[in-house]
């Protein structure tokens, strides 16, 4: 189970943490992401950490303003976004990539997924 905190209306320029606190799988051995789906578009990748936390990476569109975390004893993975722009608005999701290992922004490699959070970006 994969359950992402709220999101909410946050105004540009403003920052939010998003955590995703999870259970009933090995976290610590799972790849974890954070995806987004905007209105009318398809979900994208936005950033993905490996199961020990020593990689990750940060699509270009949010490389600088995004960072992914997570804590392993805490089975939970965190986005921090700052500098939040009207564009990011979206529904977040978190997801698990329990073979790979690696870290990827390909939805089609994740097995589990949260039920989503909507970050509205507006003033």
């Amino acid at each position: 189970q994969l359950v992402e905190s709220a999101g909410g209306l946050v105004q540009p320029g403003g920052s939010l943490r998003l955590s995703c606190a999870t259970s009933g799988f090995d976290f610590a051995s799972s790849s974890m992401g954070w995806f987004r789906q905007a209105p009318g578009k398809e979900r994208e990748g936005v950033s993905c950490i490996d199961p020990t936390g020593y990689m990750s990476y940060t699509v270009s569109s949010v490389k600088g303003r995004f960072t992914i975390s997570r804590d392993n004893a805490r089975n939970t993975v965190y986005l921090q976004m700052n500098s939040l722009k009207a564009e990011d608005t979206a529904v977040y999701f978190c997801a698990a990539d329990f073979t790979s290992g690696g870290c990827t922004v390909n939805a089609a490699a994740y097995d589990a997924w949260g039920q989503g959070t909507q970050v509205t970006v507006s003033s």
